[in-house]
This record gives structure tokens, C-alpha cells and sequence, in this order.
């Protein structure tokens, strides 16, 4: 049976909605800035933790659209 069916991943079969991707991942960036600079912190680390993985995934979002742009993702 293998033999004449390909094998593949399920994630294949269907993929997810790239635009809500994006938007969630930005929607989560901005409730961490919120929480970072709202809350009843004493110390710098934990804005410093919130705020740079904000970044990070604004900078996912940034690079994944970059990279569609220019053709080098499908």
C-alpha cells in the first residue's frame, strides 16, 4: 500500500490560515508590550523578558512576510 500512495505529514494535508497566524502573533505581541509596561513589577527583568519576546515574534512575522515577498517560502 506505501507503495503506490506518497507518504507525507499529516501538517501537510492541511495547511493553517497564514493571515491569522499573523495576526495572532501580532495581537500577542501587543498584549505583552501591555502587560510589560501595566504591571505592578518591581524589577527590570521580567519588562526586559516580555518586551524582547514581543520582539521576537514581530520579528517572525516581519521575516516570514519578507521571505514570502521575495519567493523564497511558499
Amino acid at each position: 500500500m506505501a507503495g503506490s500512495e506518497p507518504v507525507t505529514a499529516p501538517d501537510q494535508h492541511k495547511p493553517g490560515h497564514r493571515k491569522s497566524g499573523r495576526i495572532g502573533a501580532v495581537l500577542s505581541a501587543a498584549v505583552l508590550v501591555i502587560m510589560a509596561f501595566c504591571g505592578n513589577h518591581e524589577g527590570k527583568v521580567e519588562e526586559i523578558w516580555l518586551v524582547g519576546l514581543a520582539a521576537v515574534l514581530l520579528i517572525i512575522v516581519i521575516g516570514d512576510a519578507v521571505l514570502r515577498r521575495s519567493g523564497l517560502r511558499s
